[in-house]
């Protein structure tokens, strides 16, 4: 939800990291946006449990990868 959110706002997201534990937006707000980018029109829970598992994973491994890290940020700008 913390990605999307910024995604949906604009902001830029190259220099944002997850912090486990914090809480934002309400439980609705999350469902909301979730089901925006879920990318069907009316998912189930199963959908969007997938769609969230799957989005969660790339976006650990994003945040692990030595190309998404501040200092290839600084040297490759847009990289």
């Amino acid at each position: 939800y913390q990605y999307l959110k910024r995604y949906k706002e604009q902001e830029d997201l190259d220099r944002f990291s997850f912090v486990s534990g914090r809480v934002q937006g309400t439980e609705e707000e999350c469902l909301d946006c979730l089901m925006e980018f879920c990318g069907r029109n009316d998912p189930s829970w199963t959908e969007l449990s997938n769609f969230t598992h799957f989005l969660n994973f790339q976006l650990m491994k994003c945040e692990e990868s030595v190309f998404c890290s501040q200092l290839v940020l600084q040297e490759l700008c847009g990289f």
